[in-house]
């Protein structure tokens, strides 16, 4: 034990870091993920130097029903099973509040093949890009950037 001593400082910073990691997966049950219930994208554009805010997606129903959404704002799926998700997109002004006249609603169909193994989290974008985009498009990801960057 005294030669683990002038290493504890160390360890110790190195757990509190993991506990840090945003999404963390390990209360997740392997037969189980969790989909964002609501997700707002966002991209830096470096030449503009701004944040470019994109549309926000809602997922309004699970196969006909309210979703039941966690306090930390995720749907628990089962894996391997079809789900049917009914979603509410809307566009936001540059401070962030929502265009009402920009919502529309998009279907979006969880396949048994979609999520094949469990323990993770998934974010449900409305477009696969922050800028540049019209309509509700929803597309799966297992992150909360978009899957592309604005050219």
């Amino acid at each position: 034990m005294p030669r683990l001593l002038p290493f504890l400082p160390v360890i110790l910073a190195l757990t509190g870091c993991q506990s840090l990691i945003p999404g963390g997966n390990r209360d997740i049950p392997e037969d189980t993920v969790l989909l964002s219930a609501r997700h707002c994208l966002s991209e830096y554009i470096q030449d503009l130097e701004k944040v470019q805010l994109g549309p926000c997606l809602k997922v309004v129903s699970v196969d006909g029903k309210a979703p039941t959404v966690s306090e930390d704002g995720f749907i628990a799926l089962p894996v391997a099973t079809e789900v049917q998700l009914e979603t509410s997109c809307v566009y936001r002004h540059a401070d962030g509040t929502p265009i009402p006249a920009t919502t529309e609603t998009a279907p979006f169909r969880i396949t048994p093949d979609t999520f094949k193994k469990g323990g993770r989290r998934w974010y449900l974008h409305a477009q696969t890009q922050a800028r540049g985009v019209v309509g509700c498009q929803p597309t799966l990801a297992p992150s909360v950037y978009p899957t592309y960057k604005t050219n």
